[in-house]
Order: structure tokens, then sequence, then C-alpha cells
């Protein structure tokens, strides 16, 4: 067998350095140590952030319901006013009654039989 024969991973496990775990551990420690701080600070910044986003949340439900009572008390108004139109022209058939009774009373009075 040629050179071309041998296998691509030979010899490999050879040039690997022996792993010390101890360096494991420091370079672990290390990039933690590193990294942590930042990541503990995004987390406070978005627990923050939800907080923020509860109240935000409560306080535009109070105001759909304020504009929700608005629109009860513009419908509370219109229902008056369509009232007082009503009322309006109750008051006004009476007129017209009380005037067609005195007219009638009038023309009894008078002798004409209706």
């Amino acid at each position: 067998a040629g050179p071309s024969d041998a296998s691509p991973d030979e010899g490999v496990v050879e040039d690997l350095p022996l792993i010390d775990e101890k360096a494991v551990e420091q370079l672990t420690q290390g990039l933690i140590s590193h990294y942590l701080p930042d990541l503990q600070r995004s987390k406070s910044a978005l627990q923050e952030l939800t907080q923020n986003q509860v109240v935000l949340l409560e306080t535009l439900e109070q105001e759909i319901s304020k504009f929700k009572e608005c629109n009860s008390i513009l419908d509370i108004d219109a229902l008056f006013s369509e009232a007082k139109h009503y009322h309006n022209k109750l008051v006004n058939i009476r007129n017209e009654m009380m005037m067609l009774h005195e007219k009638t009373s009038k023309l009894k009075v008078s002798g004409i039989n209706i």
C-alpha cells in the first residue's frame, strides 16, 4: 500500500494535545464571568420592561373602559333628547286636542250638533 492508501484520520489522536481539565474549568469560568454580568443586566431590563408592559396594559384597559362609559353616556344623552322630542310632541297633541274640544264645545253651545 502506498502513501495515498493511508486513512485521513490516521495519526490525528496522536496530534491532539492532552486536554487539561483544570484549564477547561478556568476557561469556562472566565467565559461565564465575562458574559454573565451582561446577561444578568439584560434579564433585569427585560423583567422591568415586562412589568412596565403589564402596567401599560392595565392603564390601557382602564382608558378603554372610560371610552366605553363615554359612549354609554352619549347613548343616554341621545335617549333623553329623543324622550324630550316625543314629550314635546305629546304636549302639542294635548294642546291641539284641548283646542279642538273648546271649538266643539262652542259649536254645541251655538246649537250645531256634531
